[in-house]
């Protein structure tokens, strides 16, 4: 995967994540981090993928 589409799927992730951040622990979580964060970045990416996936299949990307 090109860095161009890391970028993307970083900031489609990003953007996904953040609307199911509702405190400051989710955000944070301490240096050990947060089971619940770390689930929701996972499904973020996990969505970002397929949403590029749809992308590419709709309009012939790679």
């Amino acid at each position: 995967m090109d860095e161009g589409r890391k970028r993307v799927l970083g900031t489609m992730a990003a953007i996904l994540v953040s609307l199911h951040m509702r405190t400051v622990d989710d955000l944070f979580g301490g240096a050990e981090g947060s089971p619940r964060t770390d689930r929701l970045i996972s499904a973020s990416i996990q969505w970002a993928e397929r949403i590029m996936h749809k992308i590419d299949s709709n309009f012939g990307g790679k």
